[in-house]
């Protein structure tokens, strides 16, 4: 059976992720697929929204890293693809519904978040741990993590830490949040109902409120103007402060390179349209894919899982800024061609 399934009923267009054995992770085939569904069903006058769900107990936890691992840096048309993926689906002109069931990481929220109505339920894990890998943060996270509540989107980028159902709606990353027992109705009724919002907004669950005391930890850590000082703000909140510790010690382990990075990335991403910063991600992943860390983390993660990459510069001491700046340079082969969309007004 395939890896991803189409199909219409009612008056949605279903999209199910079916490669739960993969944790619903995507593949290039995937992707095109999916964007090849999105666009016939944007003429099809008869689909009035887009659904998509997954099998299993994952939504997505990203995309297929080995295959990243061994194509190197022909791994571009994939990126590539995934992220005029996630275009079309931020500027899809007809409602698109993501049912969260599970853990949604890297490129599982790519095809998830930038839908009009995230719907998520108690079992939900979401997390951006590119950094873990010598990646980034990417399919569009640079517009929306840079764009959540105080330095929130910058925690998560930096540690890759994980979090729930009802953290993900406090920040505005889930808008239906949902009980388990109840996804079933969400489906049905995203397919059939004539009020979208109306009938989703009678599923939502009460959740408990963000803790306001890490909230302003983090605001007050995550304000550094650069990585280094943000290592030394946390420092700072002393050794009984549990999220300062978490994050600081998070952050000793992920790839220098890639956390100068996805700091310049998310400053940058706040005065930029969604397109923009699908643009700047592209040109961040041909760097990436030109370099070490990136391989040396999947090596370290997932072929010989012995979780001990070897970065390279190994300090953020060691980590020259004009490498950081070749990042957000035009690639040689040319910028992504994102030509074919028009985001919503909302996000320009």
């Amino acid at each position: 059976m395939s890896d991803i399934l189409f199909e219409t009923a009612g008056r949605a267009g279903i999209v199910t992720l079916n490669r739960p054995k993969a944790l619903n992770a995507l593949s290039e085939a995937m992707v095109r697929e999916m964007s090849e569904a999105l666009e016939e069903w944007e003429r099809d006058d008869r689909v009035k929204r887009v659904v998509i769900r997954a099998e299993g107990k994952a939504f997505s936890a990203g995309g297929d890293l080995r295959a990243i691992h061994e194509r190197r840096a022909g791994g571009v048309d994939f990126f590539a693809a995934e992220y005029q993926l996630n275009a079309r689906i931020k500027c899809f002109p007809k409602p698109y519904v993501a049912l969260i069931d599970g853990v949604c990481m890297g490129g599982g929220v790519g095809v998830s978040m930038h839908g009009t109505h995230r719907v998520a339920t108690e079992k939900l894990v979401f997390a951006m741990p590119e950094v873990a890998i010598g990646l980034f943060p990417d399919v569009g996270a640079s517009y929306i993590l840079s764009r959540l509540e105080g330095e929130a989107g910058l925690h998560l980028a930096l540690t890759g830490t994980r979090i729930g159902r009802d953290a993900a709606a406090g920040l505005g990353l889930v808008t239906h949040p949902v009980d388990a027992e109840h996804l079933g109705d969400a489906l049905d009724r995203t397919v059939e109902a004539r009020d979208l919002d109306r009938a989703l907004a009678e599923l939502t669950a009460e959740v408990e409120p963000r803790d306001a005391e890490a909230a302003a930890v983090v605001d007050r850590a995550f304000a550094g103007a650069s990585v280094g000082e943000i290592v030394e703000r946390l420092g700072e909140e002393g050794p009984d402060c549990e999220i300062a510790v978490e994050a600081a010690a998070a952050i000793a382990t992920k790839s220098p390179t890639s956390l100068m990075v996805t700091f310049e990335e998310l400053r940058r991403g706040r005065e930029r349209s969604f397109l923009e910063c699908m643009a700047m991600e592209f040109r961040i992943l041909n760097e990436v894919l030109d370099g070490h860390d990136l391989y040396e983390g999947i090596r370290a993660v997932v072929i010989d899982k012995d979780r001990a990459p070897r970065w390279s510069p190994a300090s953020l001491e060691g980590v020259d800024r004009e490498a950081v700046e070749a990042h957000f340079a035009a690639p040689s082969g040319g910028d992504l061609d994102l030509s074919a969309f028009t985001e919503p007004a909302e996000a320009a």
